[in-house]
């Protein structure tokens, strides 16, 4: 039998729950203000896989799974490495967005990698449908927000730059002629979480930014440069500005952990 003080109790105490539970599990800000969950938290169901010397759809290996609530990218099932690099493709594009995604650089680096590779992995912007890629092309056409941790020598190593896999862009006024354009973000270690977004405003700019922090800007991105081989002669016509396309994981021989990716887009301004 209850007492009559609890009994009295029992409706404040629900009530604190209640308040309690609902400010715990009620949408944010965020969730209310058009952002959405790309990644669910359970699988990769509306993603796709593209790795070099495999056709699409083919998870070579498990090289991209969901773990712990987590994508993991791993190579336990690679023997030689063999340049296969990977990218995790959502299922749609997109052009005009501000992207968020949590990740951590993790793990034993398969050493038989590139050596760039190391501690090296990101996130592709602007892709080119991974269904237009042929079956031993490298890399995607895209512009890449790139993911680095510190390596052991105490020198810099800033993570969110930008690299450009058969793309130009225009940096300072011109095209930059070099395939990698260093942040001025800080540099973070192996197993740090590190928070990154992009700003992509269709062909006109994109603003990268590290933990709050705006670190780098550069504008028309645009198909040109080299670094892409075996790629569709059709699909890499140099000057032609990306005004849109898909957002893709990488994996390039570094293990890699996204907790998050979140995008909102953006309103596509009338001319």
């Amino acid at each position: 039998m209850i007492s009559p003080v609890k009994k009295r109790l029992l409706p404040i105490a629900l009530l604190l729950f209640l308040v309690s539970f609902a400010d715990h599990h009620e949408p944010n800000a965020e969730e209310k203000d058009g952002w959405v969950e790309l990644f669910n938290g359970k699988d990769i169901n509306d993603w796709m896989v593209k790795i070099n010397h495999h056709e699409v759809g083919d998870n070579f290996g498990n090289t991209f799974r969901v773990e712990d609530g987590l994508i993991k990218v791993r190579y336990d099932g690679y023997g030689d490495f063999n340049d296969q690099f990977g990218h995790l493709y959502y299922k749609k594009p997109y052009s005009y967005y501000h992207l968020k995604v949590d990740y951590r650089i993790t793990g034993e680096f398969h050493t038989s990698a590139p050596d760039y590779a190391f501690r090296n992995s990101g996130v592709m912007l602007h892709s080119q449908d991974p269904r237009t890629m042929r079956k031993d092309q490298d890399w995607p056409i895209s512009v890449e927000l790139q993911f680095l941790a510190a390596e052991d020598d105490g020198q810099p190593r800033p993570t969110g730059c930008m690299c450009s896999p058969g793309t130009d862009v225009v940096y300072n006024g011109k095209i930059d002629p070099r395939h990698c354009i260093t942040s001025s973000a800080k540099t973070y270690k192996l197993n740090e979480w590190v928070h990154a977004e992009a700003i992509v405003l269709g062909d006109s700019m994109i603003t990268h930014i590290i933990n709050g922090d705006t670190v780098l800007r550069y504008y028309k991105p645009q198909i040109g440069g080299g670094v892409v081989h075996n790629f569709d002669p059709a699909q890499k016509q140099d000057g032609k500005l990306l005004s849109s396309g898909f957002i893709a994981l990488q994996s390039e021989g570094q293990p890699i952990d996204f907790k998050r990716v979140a995008i909102k887009e953006l309103p596509v301004p009338s001319h």
